[in-house]
């Protein structure tokens, strides 16, 4: 097996925006955006940890297979996420 070997200037530049997504969520706390605070941090965080995932795990340079797992790992967190809402949304709350 070969492995991919990336310039190391790849890395440093993920490690940046990594870095300043880090220091715009920090930022983001002293804005009240109402509820899009949550979204907006959400937001930023998924796109870390895309970053992560594509450059530090090497999943963009994978074959079709580790593809096909992650999408699947992804589906099936979207799965039980659905569910376990579709049952918090339910419930009768008591006041």
């Amino acid at each position: 097996m070969s492995e991919l070997i990336l310039p190391k200037r790849v890395y440093y530049t993920i490690f940046a925006i990594l870095l300043l997504c880090t220091y715009l969520t920090w930022q983001l706390a002293y804005f009240d955006l109402g509820p899009l605070n949550t979204v907006a941090a959400l937001g930023i965080a998924v796109f870390k940890s895309v970053l992560v995932v594509l450059f530090f795990m090497h999943a963009k340079y994978s074959t079709r297979l580790t593809w096909v797992v992650g999408i699947a790992g992804v589906f099936w967190l979207g799965i039980l996420l659905a569910l376990t809402m579709g049952d918090y949304l339910t419930r009768g709350w008591v006041n």
